[in-house]
């Protein structure tokens, strides 16, 4: 590990801490993965809003297998990109429960070969349900990493993995929820709070 990320590293740690909760509110681990499928270009607040009763409406995978396309996106209009989202989510629900029993798997080639499932979404599931390390590269994590130096790639595969190489494994799921927040609150696309940032030393783009 090179001296420069262990001590961004080691900054992080000890101004964001080291334990995060998932952000997004579930019981199941199909209820994580539909979450999730959800937030794209939407808030884990929101969402949270609309799946504390979405998820009393279907209460099982079986229930969103047989959900009406119409009226689940009516359910879920609120998320936005309502539609697609609706339409994935069902078709998922079927597929775990001809080819899975039921069950989500864990394998990142059989997540992201579901409706509607990316590397993204895979990896929020993988981290929370399996404790699977994973890198989770949002629009917050490819902005951070890049002002950072960690990557110099725009591509968020690209970007994945030079995080993993970067970072050791065991800090792999604690770098989404760090970076995460820090590009929500400190590391923003516009007016960063750049005289505030503890990191400041290490920013490409630095002020």
């Amino acid at each position: 590990m090179k001296k420069r990320t262990a001590k961004i590293m080691e900054l992080f740690d000890e101004n964001l801490g080291t334990q995060f909760p998932c952000g997004l509110e579930y019981s199941t681990p199909y209820q994580l993965l539909f979450a999730t499928i959800m937030s794209a270009q939407c808030t884990d607040k929101r969402v949270n809003i609309v799946t504390r009763d979405l998820f009393v409406k279907y209460p099982t995978l079986e229930s969103f297998a047989g959900a009406s396309l119409e009226e689940l996106e009516e359910d879920i209009r609120t998320t936005g990109f309502y539609h697609n989202k609706a339409k994935n989510i069902i078709a998922s629900a079927r597929i775990l429960l001809a080819e899975y029993g039921g069950e989500v798997p864990s394998d990142i080639d059989e997540l992201t070969a579901l409706p509607g499932v990316g590397r993204k979404t895979a990896n929020v599931v993988r981290g929370n349900v399996y404790d699977i390390p994973s890198v989770v590269v949002d629009t917050h994590v490819k902005r951070v990493s890049r002002r950072l130096g960690l990557t110099k790639s725009e591509d968020p595969v690209v970007i994945e993995k030079d995080l993993m190489k970067e970072y050791p494994e065991d800090h792999w799921i604690l770098i989404n929820h760090q970076f995460m927040e820090f590009g929500r609150n400190m590391c923003t696309a516009r007016a960063p709070k750049c005289e505030r940032c503890f990191a400041r030393e290490y920013c490409k783009n630095g002020k």
